[in-house]
């Protein structure tokens, strides 16, 4: 029978999927082995549109005080009757996204990171009239809260012990700990990068991630998200109980993306099962630890645009959703022999490249070396093996980033090398 729930094209909500029947490829395992392996802070890193927002979203409709338990009928969390009943619903959480933190100077992005606390923050206004908070208590509730009325200009102190403050005013209010999420974490520090204010993001991020993360006796457990994996001795310094879970990883390999079986399904259900050839050539590729994964952007788009028309032929999706800046810098990096290795790529070898999987957003330019890291941490490139001597064998995933590199970075290519020319 073939599926007639909406495909959810650009839909992150986990809850607005779920409430309005939208087609869900079932990631709720996740939710198990957070809390089976209890680590305190766990940081995911994937490429963009890849899937961690709505996992996020996910989280915090599994964990949140109050949550319609309904939403997860049917999952494969709810199995789990042992787990559902000590751990849904069961903890206040602080879900902040830092998708939004940019501008073009500190006093721009600071302002973003303000608000966007200040407006989660006003998801509580129940604490003003907590009968287990003091007034005192309250007072620093309304702090708290001023942040998203743009007085980004008090106290600095305030804004870096925030969250650590909030947590503890629910802690107070429920007598539990506070989950916190922070999505895409790394904005903030590659627009930083990007715009010549890194030094003063990284100790404003450090200073509020470690109140959150590091001396925060009212956290029950943290999840990050974001592509890159930022050095540890750059924000989160001394923080001792943390994970991170990259593209490499073994552990959670399937919860972000599409696996094949998953695919397979999502094509049967919309009877286009004929266009698995298509679909794997253009958006497979990727190598997640040991599992094969589809860009979920691109499969979700792509079968929203071929039940409707059977004879639309693949497009580019995923591309479109960045600026690409880093790619760009690395263009502006390579010499003769890069030229020559993307060449290679493009004709479908592999090329040996030592990748370094955590740095500082300052390093990047430090070498082309680390620029290929980038490229591969953001889901440009893909590996098929390691070698003894930790050198990765690096390849293009798909048809859709051949195109990328065949029209877009060789375009760039020949911009590069007019412009040498004037």
């Amino acid at each position: 029978m073939v599926s007639t729930l909406k495909l959810p094209v650009g839909i992150d909500s986990f809850e607005k999927i779920r409430r309005n029947k939208f087609y869900y490829i079932d990631k709720t395992k996740l939710i198990e082995q957070l809390v089976e392996t209890g680590g305190e802070v766990t940081l995911f890193t994937r490429p963009r549109r890849f899937g961690k927002t709505l996992n996020m979203s996910m989280l915090k409709s599994f964990f949140e005080v109050g949550t319609d338990e309904s939403l997860f009928d049917g999952l494969y969390i709810a199995q789990n009757k042992a787990l559902c009943e000590e751990h849904m619903g069961k903890y206040p959480v602080i879900f902040l996204s830092l998708k939004s933190a940019e501008g073009r100077s500190f006093d721009d992005a600071r302002y973003m990171i303000t608000e966007l606390i200040g407006m989660e923050a006003e998801k509580f206004k129940f604490l003003e009239h907590s009968e287990a908070l003091s007034e005192n208590d309250k007072d620093r509730y309304r702090a708290i809260i001023s942040l998203c009325d743009g007085k980004y200009t008090m106290d600095e102190q305030l804004l870096v012990s925030s969250l650590q403050s909030l947590s503890q005013l629910l802690f107070i209010h429920y007598g539990q700990k506070a989950v916190i999420l922070i999505d895409e974490y790394d904005v903030p520090l590659d627009k930083a990068f990007q715009n010549g204010y890194y030094k003063e993001m990284v100790s404003l991020i450090r200073g509020l991630f470690g109140k959150a993360l590091k001396t925060n006796e009212f956290l029950q457990f943290a999840v990050l998200t974001g592509c890159l994996r930022v050095s540890k001795e750059s924000i989160f310094t001394g923080l001792n109980n943390f994970e991170i879970n990259s593209i490499v990883d073994i552990a959670h390999d399937e919860q972000f993306g599409f696996t094949d079986d998953e695919v397979r399904k999502l094509l049967t259900d919309y009877d286009r099962a004929e266009r698995y050839p298509d679909v794997k050539e253009w958006y497979d590729g990727y190598h997640f630890g040991n599992t094969d994964i589809y860009c979920p952007w691109d499969v979700i788009n792509h079968v929203d645009r071929i039940k409707d028309d059977p004879m639309a032929g693949p497009e580019a999706y995923w591309i479109n959703t960045s600026g690409n800046e880093l790619v760009k810098r690395f263009i502006d990096k390579a010499g003769k022999t890069t030229r020559n290795e993307i060449e290679r790529l493009i004709a479908g070898e592999a090329i040996d490249k030592q990748i370094r999987l955590d740095m500082t957003y300052d390093e990047i330019d430090n070498n082309i070396d680390n620029l290929w890291s980038v490229l591969f941490t953001t889901g440009y490139l893909t590996y098929t093996k390691i070698s003894e001597n930790k050198k990765y064998s690096l390849v293009i995933p798909n048809n859709e980033i051949k195109e990328v590199f065949k029209l877009q970075i060789q375009e760039w290519f020949r911009n590069k090398i007019f412009s040498n020319t004037d």
